[in-house]
């Protein structure tokens, strides 16, 4: 069935938290964890996972950081959901196969990128002008 942990949301909202920073060089972990409320051993954890599957890399010392090893357009939700929480909806039948196929459809067609600019569209859109 769909199993998603909180693995995955975690690793996108610090995803878009390195996408917001662009080409600014590594970020710190820390710094990704503190502007998303993160526990930083957790989040180390998961970004982890993704430098090993060639999501990140990482850089050590007093620049160090984190930073994208593709373009954030070509990172799919759906590719971080599964290196993370595993395979979606790996044993799924009938009507649930099909409500399996309509997730992965979703999050193979959004990328950490859409994220990024989505997130930027919903903070303009609670934004006030006087």
């Amino acid at each position: 069935m769909i199993s998603i942990t909180s693995k995955s949301p975690y690793a996108l909202k610090a995803l878009a938290e390195l996408g917001r920073s662009g080409d600014a060089g590594p970020v710190p972990i820390g710094e990704l964890a503190r502007r998303r409320d993160i526990p930083v051993q957790f989040l180390e954890q998961l970004f982890a996972v993704l430098r090993r599957a060639g999501v990140l890399k990482s850089q050590r010392g007093v620049k160090g950081g984190y930073a994208f090893a593709r373009g954030p357009e070509t990172i799919t939700v759906l590719e971080v959901v599964e290196l993370l929480d595993g395979p979606v909806g790996r044993d799924a039948e009938g009507i649930f196969a099909e409500a399996v196929a309509a997730a992965r459809e979703v999050l193979s067609s959004t990328t950490v990128k859409d994220i990024v600019e989505r997130e930027a569209q919903e903070a303009g859109a609670h934004m006030y002008y006087i």
